[in-house]
């Protein structure tokens, strides 16, 4: 067997462990102060700023290329789906009206016969 205190990977691994204990006591005590959490509320205003600048600024080049922002995208599909709900509601209070009345051809969605073509009629018949 190899001895430990000569092994390299045992000395590498010692090594590591050892700098990930102090890394870790350093990040622990910078973590900890006011300092750090000041600079860290900081940077997250200005990376809201910049995502707020960069929508504004898209929005802008999507109205200079004439088309729709994601805001009105969003909108015409909600109008969409309400419309496409009323369609809905229409479409059962006609079946219903239907069945009340007694007709059953056309609001109901069951299969029927196909249309076929009667023939051409004979150049000398009259119809």
């Amino acid at each position: 067997m190899t001895d430990k205190t000569n092994d390299p990977v045992a000395m590498w691994q010692k090594m590591v462990g050892e700098m990930e204990k102090g890394f870790n006591s350093f990040a622990n005590q910078a973590m900890s102060s006011p300092e750090f959490s000041q600079a860290m509320n900081r940077a997250g205003g200005v990376a809201a700023g910049a995502q707020k600048q960069l929508g504004e600024l898209m929005e802008k080049y999507l109205v200079s290329m004439n088309l729709p922002s994601r805001e009105q995208v969003t909108g015409l599909a909600e109008r969409l789906q309400s419309v496409e709900a009323q369609i809905g509601e229409i479409k059962t209070m006609l079946s219903r009206m239907a069945a009340n009345s007694g007709i059953t051809q056309g609001f109901d969605n069951t299969p029927r016969p196909p249309r076929t073509k009667r023939p051409p009629s004979e150049p000398g018949e009259q119809t």
